[in-house]
This record gives structure tokens, sequence and C-alpha cells, in this order.
């Protein structure tokens, strides 16, 4: 059973325990399903399954990388499992895919139980694999005498209250931009606008104070049991601005005709928040300047 708030609980009759696994930062779980096939969970939280990973990654990888005219270098902040990975593999101007992950652990149980999830990503020669602190590589980038602007970054991380708590911080996000090509965006999961409110309003505020441009995007996520938030943020890119003959021309010309979830069509939908959710957000969803 998974509890996402307080006064909810949520779950996957049948699951069946695969592996377990103390690692010095999580407890990592492993488990088959008959609902979403193999998942896995940090310290009890649902983290991707097979089943139902590609609307995650999609939605957290696509909108961001098409509003690019031409992205080249990504970095990934968590993204253990290769699902953020293997999304972006899919364009081609990417020549470089940083993918920073504290656990190695993760990394290892992910590779080895959930192949449908990462489908190979860190075997390819594009994807750089660094273990260890995202905040303090991102601190040598900046200190660094070669260092790398990147063109898209992918906040694929545990919620704000874990050990990737540092990351969703102003202070981390003005660090951030400083390694951040002119042209750049960055793309991030909020969590849920009816368990998480609170928490979805504070991120979406320490934001706005340091990107000029902050759209929220929605999903619905089965393993999340909920209606999901995602945001993307810039200071010169608006992803909500590309209208479906925009987006239809550049998955064609990027060759991307295997998707799953997102297209050109579902794209503005995508920045539309139901009644509900804007009533529960308030100003946070406005669209910014």
């Amino acid at each position: 059973m998974f509890q996402p708030a307080p006064d909810a609980v949520y779950g996957f009759p049948n699951a069946r325990a695969l592996v377990r696994v103390d690692s010095p930062y999580q407890r990592i779980e492993v488990w088959d399903t008959p609902q979403l096939g193999r998942l896995f969970t940090l310290d009890g939280r649902p983290m991707t399954s097979s089943g139902d990973e590609f609307i995650y990654h999609e939605c957290m990888t696509h909108p961001a990388a098409l509003v690019h005219p031409a992205p080249r270098a990504a970095l990934v902040l968590g993204g253990g499992d290769g699902g953020a990975a293997r999304q972006l593999l899919a364009h081609r101007s990417i020549e470089r895919i940083v993918v920073a992950e504290l656990d190695a652990q993760v990394v290892r149980l992910t590779r080895e139980h959930l192949p449908d999830v990462h489908g190979g990503a860190f075997d390819n020669p594009r994807v750089e694999l660094v273990i260890g602190d995202a905040a303090q590589y991102v601190a040598q980038q900046i200190a660094g005498a070669n260092k790398v602007s990147f063109d898209i970054v992918v906040f694929d991380l545990t919620p704000p209250d874990s050990p990737a708590a540092s990351l969703y911080t102003p202070e981390f996000l003005t660090q951030l931009k400083r390694i951040l090509a002119p042209q750049a965006a960055i793309s991030l999961h909020l969590g849920s606008p009816y368990f998480h409110a609170a928490r979805v309003a504070a991120l979406l505020t320490n934001l706005q104070q340091i990107f000029a441009v902050v759209r929220p995007l929605a999903a619905y996520v089965p393993l999340y049991g909920s209606l999901w938030l995602m945001a993307i943020a810039s200071d010169t890119l608006d992803p909500a601005s590309l209208t479906e003959h925009e987006v239809t021309a550049r998955l064609t010309q990027r060759d991307l005709d295997g998707l799953r979830y997102y297209d050109a069509t579902l794209h503005a939908a995508l920045f539309s928040a139901p009644h509900a959710v804007r009533d529960k957000l308030g100003r946070f969803l406005k669209p910014s300047p």
C-alpha cells in the first residue's frame, strides 16, 4: 500500500516482492504486479513501473526538448532507472546526456529488473553516468575550466522531503542557471495537486522567482494514483506557445515516431489544468508573463 498523504492510501493487490536492498541512502524495493508489471520503490514511495513509465518519462522530456530548436547537451538529475535518458536519446541532435544519480544501487537494480524502462540507455556512448551528489556535480561544472553548458535539464528525482531536498531550493536553481545555455529549459515533477498542493505551490513559487517562463503541465500517472503535475521553466523558451503544427513538424524532423503517450495533439492539453486543479492552486497555475 502507498500513502501519498496522511488521509489517502492506494495500492496494487497481489504485488509480489522481488528484491529489497538498503543502500547508504534509502531502501530500494522491486515488485512484480498484475496491474503495472515490474516497479520499484524508494523508502516505500513508488518511482517507476514498466507498465506506465512512458507517460511520466515522455512528458518529462519531450515537451522541453522539442521547444528547443536543436538541443545538444542534456543533464538528468537522478534518473538512475534510465527512463529519461532513453527518451532523450530519441533526439538525434543531442550529443551528450549526463545522468547524475546519487545511488549506484538504483542503477544496478533497475538495470537488472526493469529493462523495459531503461532500454539499454546506459550502454549508449552518448550517455555518461555520474554516480554521486547531483549538486556536487553542478558545483564542479561551475568551478571547472571546461564547463559544459546544458540545453535541457530533467529533474528525475525523489520528492523534496527526501535525500534530494537541496536540489529543489532557490539556491540550487540559481546555481544551476550558471551551467545552462542561453537557450535552455528545465523540466521537473511537482506532485499531485490533490495530495501535495502546498508542496506544488512552493515549488512553483521557487521556479517563478528564478525563471521568466514557468509552465505547469499535467498527466494522470496510474502508478502515482493521481493526476501528476510537472513544470517546464526557462528564461527564453515557452513550450505552451508551440502550435500543433509546430510540434508535428519538429516530431517529424527528429523522426520521433515511436512514442506511446505524447504527441502533437496532446501537447496543448498538457498545459491546460482542469478547473478543480486551478481552484486548488490558485495563482500558481496562471501563465507566467
